[in-house]
């Protein structure tokens, strides 16, 4: 059994009846639906035309919100709705980047995730969703979609219908009837300076500035409703702590295995600069989840599929492997760890600590491939990019802790060694990464916003600068102040890196989905 829409475009008056029904159904709080028509518009005036859609969730048949939710609360029904229990909603907002639908919302009532939900609790008595009874046009059709036999399915199967986003491979079970494509790709149709019945949202009104000329008919929306990036500077910093957390174990155990180096930046630094950020990178997290009280559900609910919830574990893996190198190497500075006794326990360390920091490094790219709403997120050089900035940050954070504790030379050029060879490297990576042929449309656009659009002082100046001087900085012969050198590089890596990270998740979230 599937259940399934079918919206008759041609039919449709745009009256909003849906979207008053579901709202009054469900209470959803003013300024946001589950249900809701979209208004494009073509042609110059007299000769216009405008096309309807009901836009909703497609209770897709491989739904991406379904298996990135840390939690499982939204899950799948055996006649194949896609429900939600906003009793296990921690508010990670996670759906809502998995969603290439827009049709997820952050209730403002109950701080959890909501969206249409096939009136489930309808469906159970034998009722039709309050969207279907209401439609005077009889617009929208519902039935199980696996019955050759269902009205919808006839309907289906005698007239051309339409999918939204086809190429995203969720297998939607909304389909359209007589739609222009205009209607239902939003790139098609950006809006302009004002809706016809209010106006459009900041940041659709930038998006759409930052489109090419059209031709004057041109395809336009003149009603929609909002849709707010779900993650902000939060985010964006927990991309750069955790690097900076990550790339200063990762560098240390780099050191122990390439020549045994056990000085004070490997012993004591690296794990204190591993262990703080890590604690502000928790913090971070916890901060952005809507319900922080419940971010303990990641563990006591977790759903196996997602990569927050695998991330959270290698992550506190990592903060407590970071805990422990800083408690040896204390043992070891004061005396109470004999030199033997110390030797074999960072042998062991550092062939564990190699592996878990390159795994919680680099989980952020399987966390984002998991948001499959968001085309730029998708690189498969996304994983070995992180791990190169994590790199960058550690050895750049160690630099700067090395002018305070007067580190030796040796271990300044080690440092900067690293700092220039991921230095180069990122410069490679985001090359590969940003620029040339985009997989999709999408991807596409974001890159340009990036990188010509309202995010190119962060990107040019940022990712792309920065480490230029760093190059040139760490690669010039300076034996007299090395250590002022190595923390000038380490102090401007971490702006540079915050702000592509700043960059690379807003220009993401900036292409519209509806």
């Amino acid at each position: 059994m599937r259940y399934g829409f079918a919206i008759d475009q041609g039919t449709c008056i745009g009256c909003h009846a849906c979207t008053v029904a579901c709202k009054t159904e469900h209470k959803v709080p003013v300024g946001q639906f589950r249900t809701w028509v979209k208004y494009v518009e073509k042609g110059e005036f007299p000769s216009t035309r405008r096309e309807f859609s009901v836009m909703r969730c497609n209770h897709c048949s491989d739904a991406p919100c379904v298996r990135i939710c840390p939690t499982k609360a939204l899950f799948k029904r055996p006649d194949g709705i896609v429900d939600f229990d906003s009793d296990r909603c921690i508010g990670c907002k996670s759906c809502l980047q998995a969603c290439p639908y827009d049709a997820i919302y952050i209730d403002a009532d109950t701080h959890t995730a909501a969206k249409c939900n096939f009136c489930a609790h309808r469906v159970d008595q034998q009722l039709e969703p309050a969207c279907v009874v209401v439609c005077p046009t009889h617009s929208i059709w519902v039935g199980d979609l696996d019955d050759p036999k269902s009205g919808i399915s006839r309907l289906i199967a005698e007239r051309p219908t339409q999918v939204r986003s086809p190429e995203q491979n969720t297998h939607p079970n909304v389909f359209y009837l007589g739609a222009d494509r205009v209607a239902l790709d939003p790139l098609e149709a950006p809006v302009e300076q004002t809706y016809i019945y209010s106006t459009p949202d900041r940041q659709r009104l930038q998006f759409a500035d930052e489109q090419e000329a059209r031709p004057a008919g041109a395809a336009r929306t003149t009603l929609n409703t909002p849709h707010p990036r779900p993650w902000g500077w939060r985010v964006s910093g927990y991309l750069w702590t955790k690097s900076v957390a990550t790339g200063a174990l990762l560098v240390a155990a780099l050191a122990l295995i390439a020549n045994g180096r056990t000085g004070g930046e490997v012993l004591l630094a690296a794990p204190s600069v591993a262990f703080l950020f890590a604690l502000v990178t928790g913090v971070l997290l916890i901060w952005d989840l809507k319900r922080p009280e419940r971010f303990y559900y990641i563990f006591l609910k977790l759903n196996p599929t997602s990569w927050l919830v695998w991330g959270t574990l290698a992550f506190s893996a990592f903060a407590a492997l970071s805990g422990l190198w800083l408690l040896l190497g204390l043992l070891t500075t004061v005396g109470v760890l004999g030199a033997s006794a110390a030797g074999l326990a960072f042998a062991i360390l550092r062939w564990v600590a190699l592996p878990v920091a390159i795994i919680t490094a680099g989980y952020s790219a399987l966390l984002f491939n998991q948001a499959e709403g968001r085309d730029l997120w998708q690189s498969p050089i996304f994983f070995w990019h992180l791990i190169d900035q994590a790199l960058l940050a550690g050895s750049g954070a160690l630099l700067l802790v090395g002018l305070l504790t007067s580190e030796s030379q040796a271990e300044i050029r080690f440092l900067l060694s690293v700092l220039v060879v991921s230095a180069t490297l990122h410069l490679l990576l985001l090359t590969l990464e940003h620029v040339g042929h985009h997989p999709s449309r999408q991807a596409a656009v974001a890159a340009r916003l990036m990188i010509l659009g309202p995010y190119a002082k962060e990107f040019w100046l940022g990712a792309v600068a920065v480490p230029i001087v760093v190059i040139g900085l760490g690669s010039g012969s300076l034996p007299g102040a090395l250590a002022v050198v190595g923390a000038v590089a380490g102090a401007l890596v971490q702006p540079g890196l915050l702000a592509y990270e700043t960059a690379f998740v807003r220009a993401g979230q900036d292409v519209p989905l509806s």
